[in-house]
């Protein structure tokens, strides 16, 4: 799979470019959309603007929650020593290198919050969560925008400007292009930063990533790396909100002093040990992945759309050159997929996109085949 380098074109393949504002800033935002293009707020759909696992939440968990209701009425342990420790054991580091969060959102906030007023550089397209933290704790935001239409580092650039920040957020594997910064790119980085600089790298997707090894190895020789997980789209529990931070014990304290007390709830935080021992749930989504990302991104290469090499559960896409001169546009893509009941992520609110991609979830196999015949139908 591939995609072809077309970078004189409009990358929006509209007339005119729409205001952010006028488009829902997440994936599984269905109702604006709906709206949007006239369609009833109980037009079905199959959604394929958030990249969860297709095979979660895990069937005990229900049950486990349902169990504990009545612990309802008691406030959470403050230092969530057990998920801290569960963690900790997983990742290989001390618990006091573990900071337990409500999702990984929070997580990217309090990383804004230690560095509040001071410069920030971010990786771009990326998850805006990152900017929208930076404007809240008055950071001066520059962006380093990934290269050409296969969205790759240029490490010499991005080491310079690294070099001038206070934090740097990076997205590994890159949301929403699937795209993966190297280990090496990633050291080289650390080694131009002031000692006093961080680097964010947000792992939000490296359980679900090929190819792809996490940073935790880095953390004992690099003071400066803070990780940011989330648990949210490996166990498809976006409703109940669990992410933690990976950094050294003296960073991890100073970020706990901008947490609010209890800011994970008691059931979320007693799900964390169960979760993590799950090997058969984990070993499960490792096989999908395995089969169906591949084979879904050979797919829609196929079908002449411009596929972006993705690491990850998810591809961003564009119509490659030919449907382009027949007409067709992501706009009308996304449009003509809505209609037909299939949600897919714009790209409006990612920045340098302008809304000329679309972003495309990796599901199961029978919903995948879904897609891909409504895709056929919407191209040809």
């Amino acid at each position: 799979m591939g995609i072809a380098v077309d970078t004189d074109t409009d990358m929006t393949g509209n007339t005119a470019l729409e205001s952010v504002n006028d488009w829902p800033s997440h994936g599984g935002q269905a109702a604006a959309l709906l709206q949007r293009f006239g369609l009833p707020a109980d037009h079905p759909l199959d959604d394929f603007s958030a990249n969860l696992n297709p095979h979660g939440p895990p069937s005990w968990v229900a049950h486990f929650l349902a169990e504990r209701i009545h612990q309802l009425d008691q406030y959470p342990e403050p230092s969530y020593h057990a998920a801290r420790q569960a963690i900790a054991a997983q990742e290989g580091v001390s618990a006091d290198q573990v900071l337990l969060t409500n999702g990984g959102a929070e997580a990217i906030f309090l990383a804004a919050a230690h560095h509040a007023g001071q410069r920030a550089l971010i990786v771009t397209p990326t998850f805006g969560e990152y900017a929208s933290a930076c404007a809240v704790h008055r950071l001066t935001v520059t962006e380093h925008a990934l290269v050409g239409p296969a969205f790759e580092v240029d490490a010499g650039e991005l080491q310079a400007s690294a070099a001038k920040a206070d934090v740097v957020f990076l997205c590994r594997p890159n949301n929403p292009t699937g795209t993966l910064v190297s280990i090496a790119d990633i050291e080289n980085i650390l080694a131009c930063m002031a000692s006093t600089a961080t680097l964010v790298v947000d792992e939000a997707f490296i359980d679900l990533a090929i190819d792809a090894k996490p940073l935790t190895p880095l953390l004992a020789r690099h003071p400066q790396l803070v990780l940011l997980r989330s648990m949210t789209k490996f166990y498809t529990l976006p409703g109940l909100r669990l992410g933690y931070v990976l950094a050294r014990a003296e960073h991890i304290a100073s970020l706990a002093r901008y947490q609010p007390p209890w800011s994970v709830n008691q059931l979320a935080a007693r799900l964390v040990a169960p979760l993590l021992d799950d090997m058969a749930f984990a070993q499960r989504t490792q096989q999908w992945l395995a089969n169906e990302q591949p084979r879904m991104g050979r797919a829609l290469a196929a079908m002449g759309l411009d596929v972006v090499p993705s690491h990850s559960c998810f591809f961003l896409v564009r119509p490659g050159a030919e449907l382009c001169q027949s007409g067709i546009s992501s706009l009308m893509l996304l449009e003509r997929l809505l209609h037909q009941g299939m949600l897919a992520r714009h790209t409006y609110s990612f920045s340098g996109l302008n809304g000329g991609w679309l972003r495309l979830a990796v599901r199961d196999s029978s919903a995948n085949d879904r897609l891909l015949k409504v895709l056929h139908d919407c191209v040809c």
